[in-house]
């Protein structure tokens, strides 16, 4: 057996680590743009997710993602060694010397956050219970079959598609089913007249922070080791991220848009969404193009929901499934032979094939999601129902499914503060006319 590593395994549990630190970070994202009344829902949706996929995978999502198959390219389920975990409590150490413990924690952080995007799209107005049922459902039947097909040597590893960190398996493959969703759950009450702008932008900002910063373990941490290809993805998807804002800011200049630090995290999100596929696989020019397309057409892409007349109410399509997919084609652009295992794109002297086999993986994908999440939609709709009623999605869902706010604005006098040695300040008239 390999010894164990202590730089790359400290380096995959510090990346573990950061990449749960994205799902709290996403909590305060989604919940800032959201309204008042459904902050609380949106971060409990977010939160849940983590409880549900950490048991979930433990139990048996690991066992199907990275089990052994038997050289079947579509389903692995290993139940003797991956049921359970029980073969990490043999404290194995794989070939780069990085502890099986590691490496499940790590993998469990990813189903984490892939399960808690897609709770974006339906924002205001799914009810919590339904959510908890098809976050469970979606992780088993979904992630973990698509995460053994392109990491765990199925049929999509075998094709020789390149995916570094989940473009096809994270990103594409959440905003299909985030779209199947929506479309269940149906458009918000009111949502033609508009009235959704976001509540809370600093919350916003702050979620963006996190997530960035949890990106570098997402992103780096798929090298699998404290190595060069480590340091690359982690500037690419610096510089990637960067030039992905700058793209964002410039379509809304040229839509006579005023600069906005909505469009400017915005471009945050398509630039780490776009480079996560390719993080490991591009020069840094390379990661520059990519995540400025990824700032171009991501606000393109969003505005087709008004016109298409789905209710994707954080954008997860639009900014998710779109970049993944941008970031999973465009690998077999900008791959370079340098970096990537000998494998160069098209722009370096690769072959067509390459970026055909990029394409048909993610679209495959993104069929497969999108199909399933219907479906568990659909049963959901008709035997338990989806959807709170329209006068609790008007008063807010926080109250109605949770009897929280997450803005307790004192009242009728009453004093504002109130940690020790904090002044007293009395409510302004107009506050409490409100």
């Amino acid at each position: 057996m390999p010894e164990l590593d202590t730089g790359n395994n400290a380096w995959i549990l510090i990346s573990a680590a950061l990449v749960l630190l994205m799902t709290p970070g996403l909590a305060l994202f989604y919940g800032g743009l959201t309204r008042a009344k459904s902050v609380i829902n949106m971060m409990m949706k977010c939160l849940v997710a983590l409880g549900i996929v950490s048991v979930v995978w433990v139990l048996v999502g690991e066992s199907i993602a990275v089990g052994d198959g038997g050289g079947n390219p579509l389903f692995s389920m290993d139940v003797s060694s991956a049921f359970g975990l029980r073969y990490v409590t043999e404290l194995g150490v794989d070939d780069a010397g990085v502890s099986t413990g590691a490496m499940s924690a790590f993998g469990m952080m990813f189903a984490i956050i892939t399960v808690a995007l897609i709770a974006g799209a339906v924002a205001d107005r799914m009810k919590f219970s339904a959510w908890v049922v098809f976050a469970t459902a979606w992780v088993v039947l979904v992630y973990a079959p698509v995460a053994y097909w392109v990491w765990g040597g199925g049929w999509i590893e075998e094709l020789g598609v390149l995916d570094f960190a989940g473009g096809t398996a994270v990103h594409a493959n959440a905003g299909a089913a985030a779209l199947a969703l929506a479309l269940v759950v149906g458009r918000r009450v009111g949502w033609k007249d508009g009235g959704f702008a976001p509540h809370n932008l600093p919350l916003v900002v702050i979620g963006t922070g996190l997530l960035w910063f949890g990106w570098f373990g997402f992103n780096a941490g798929s090298a699998f080791q404290s190595d060069a290809i480590a340091g690359l993805a982690l500037l690419n998807t610096q510089v990637a991220t960067a030039a992905a804002i700058l793209g964002w800011l410039l379509v809304d200049r040229i839509r006579g848009l005023k600069p906005s630090v909505l469009g400017a995290c915005s471009g945050v999100i398509a630039g780490l969404v776009a480079i996560t596929p390719a993080a490991g696989l591009v020069t840094p020019l390379g990661a520059i193009a990519l995540g400025a397309v990824a700032g171009v057409i991501c606000p393109l892409a969003i505005g087709l929901k008004h016109k298409l007349g789905y209710d994707d109410s954080l954008d997860v399509v639009g900014l998710h499934m779109v970049a993944g997919i941008w970031g999973s084609i465009a690998v077999g652009l900008f791959a370079h032979g340098d970096v990537s295992g000998g494998t160069d794109g098209l722009f370096y002297g690769g072959d067509f094939g390459f970026l055909a086999g990029q394409a048909l993986a993610v679209v495959a994908v993104v069929v497969y999601s999108f199909v399933v999440a219907l479906v568990i939609g659909l049963i959901l709709k008709f035997t338990m129902g989806v959807r709170i009623s329209e006068a609790e999605e008007l008063s807010g869902i926080d109250a109605a499914q949770h009897g929280e706010s997450g803005y307790d604005l004192p009242l009728n006098g009453e004093a504002l503060g109130g940690g020790i040695g904090s002044p007293v300040t009395a409510v302004p008239e107009k506050v409490q006319a409100q």
